[in-house]
């Protein structure tokens, strides 16, 4: 009776296992594999016969060295359970999550095909690489080479990149192969392809019709004209591609071309995921382009506001304005340089507390009202500061400001000219004399800016120039940055001023900027400069 009872419970244990949906495998402890399940057979696409009594090596030898293989050691070792997700090669070429039981002297092995899984997974971390790359960027057509290699292999076996350049013309500007060795051929190919191809190819009429467009190769290598471009896409693939358009707001601004060799076609759920790519990159592409149009606008809009200068006989006058490379490309940085009625010059520095149109337009007024104020009373530096002041109290302009007024008087019988400047909460300017050294601006400390109390004292600093001195007032993005003290940037501006003493004005000037700030600064820079005749 409990021979009978043992034996119904063995059957009955055979039953669940064979009627399991997941695969399983007994090993004994020889690797000698006794028990094959009916979902093992399918999952491995052999019958059991073919595997019963069978060294699990011999039938299974690409385990022997993968991460299957050292997992299932290291259970028989330690007598733990462990489960392992891994990609089983040909000809499989599977994606499996096993767990590995110890039973006895032996090994319980469950498993189920997990391909389907992966590929989600993976879809979905190619969108959020996508993502991430386009949101990391502040120019997308930047990220835009860098995009194939965050396709491959994922949604093909090679991606190419194109965006349609502001003249209309379709540029390739990125691509990826997943295998190495042919990553020159596609690279070759891409700089051939839009040359050769006629107008009525798929990539043309994606472009054309906004539309997915599905190809062969034989399609392709049928539109291309004999020569080395025919020649290259013959070693691509042998395969089916599809050309996703990059739609922005109601236009086409790129196409994605994704290449599958034979026997993979872009279908189902990873054709979506490709859809999905194409519509995040054309929607970055086209913010993009609204961007680079509102910053080109915006700069020009500030540039017309600061006119260029009016040059003195007795003088040279230079300026510079560079917007700040993170910001809205406009802010309240100005410089200005007039005559006054009795021809002295006047050179003036300023920025409006922030940076943003607000503070451009507050710049806007700002400058008008120095100027009417400057050129109808004829009045020193301080006193222009001080009617300034005034006037944004009574007009209520609710800005902060620092400014500095320089009035360069008409030279002397002996050359020499006197330089009266005052100065509301700005940097001082610097004084280099014809022979190279500078004028020692200690004592030379600005007074409160502009904005805060109108009825403030305004004091004027007199400086003697000779002929060939030359005065530079700027704005603090020539010297100020993030991670350093103030006074370092200025030190650092007196020390290439004097390195750059004999350069013409000029190219004085386009040095600072380009060695200071590199043309790309953190703030914005505006610098007017003045040399003596």
């Amino acid at each position: 009776m409990d021979d009978d009872r043992e034996q119904l419970t063995v059957e009955g244990a055979e039953q669940v296992v064979e009627g399991m949906p997941v695969g399983f495998l007994a090993l004994d402890a020889d690797w000698t594999i006794t028990q094959v399940n009916a979902a093992a057979e399918h999952a491995v696409s052999r019958p059991r016969e073919e595997l019963l009594g069978r060294d699990y090596w011999e039938a299974f030898p690409d385990n022997r060295h993968n991460a299957f293989g050292e997992t299932y050691e290291r259970v028989r070792a330690t007598g733990v359970s462990e489960a392992v997700e891994a990609w089983y090669p040909e000809p499989l070429e599977t994606w499996f999550e096993v767990r590995a039981v110890p039973a006895g002297p032996g090994l319980h092995l469950f498993f189920t095909e997990v391909s389907d899984r992966r590929r989600a997974q993976e879809r979905l971390a190619v969108l959020a690489r996508v993502s991430s790359e386009l949101a990391g960027s502040p120019d997308p057509v930047q990220s835009m080479a860098r995009l194939p290699r965050l396709l491959v292999p994922a949604l093909a076996d090679w991606a190419v990149v194109t965006v349609i350049e502001d003249d209309g013309r379709p540029h390739d500007v990125g691509s990826w192969h997943a295998d190495a060795r042919l990553r020159g051929v596609l690279a070759r190919y891409v700089q051939l392809r839009l040359g050769a191809l006629p107008a009525d190819t798929p990539l043309i009429r994606a472009l054309g019709t906004q539309e997915p467009v599905t190809t062969t190769h034989a399609e392709i290598a049928g539109s291309l004209p004999p020569g080395e471009a025919r020649d290259l896409q013959a070693q691509l693939a042998d395969g089916s591609g599809v050309y996703l358009p990059l739609l922005g707001r109601g236009r086409t601004l790129g196409v994605i071309t994704l290449w599958c060799e034979h026997g993979r076609p872009l279908v189902g759920d990873e054709l979506a995921t490709a859809r999905e790519v194409a519509d995040r990159i054309g929607l970055a592409l086209d913010n993009g382009r609204l961007y680079r149009q509102q910053a080109q606008l915006a700069e020009e809009l500030q540039r017309s506001m600061l006119t260029q200068p009016v040059q003195p006989e007795h003088a040279e006058v230079a300026v510079r304005y560079i917007p700040a490379v993170e910001a809205a490309r406009v802010g309240g940085d100005w410089y200005d340089a007039f005559r006054q009625p009795d021809g002295a010059m006047t050179l003036v520095i300023g920025d409006v507390v922030g940076h943003d149109t607000a503070a451009a337009a507050a710049m806007g007024q700002l400058r008008g009202l120095l100027r009417g104020v400057a050129a109808y009373s004829g009045a020193g530096p301080a006193e222009v500061l001080r009617g300034l002041d005034a006037a944004m109290a009574l007009l209520d302009l609710q800005v902060l400001a620092t400014a500095a007024v320089a009035r360069l008087e008409p030279p002397a019988a002996d050359g020499t000219a006197r330089l009266v400047w005052a100065n509301a909460g700005h940097l001082e300017p610097v004084v280099l004399r014809p022979d190279g050294t500078l004028l020692d601006a200690r004592g030379w400390d600005g007074d409160l800016l502009l904005g805060v109390d109108s009825t403030t004292g305004r004091r004027e600093h007199t400086v003697d120039l000779e002929p060939g001195s030359t005065v530079l007032l700027f704005t603090d993005g020539l010297v100020e940055r993030r991670s350093e003290d103030l006074d370092a940037g200025l030190e650092r501006l007196r020390t290439l001023v004097g390195t750059l003493a004999t350069r013409p004005l000029t190219e004085l000037c386009d040095e600072l900027v380009e060695q200071l700030v590199h043309g790309r600064p953190e703030d914005d820079v505006a610098l007017v400069a003045v040399r003596l005749a």
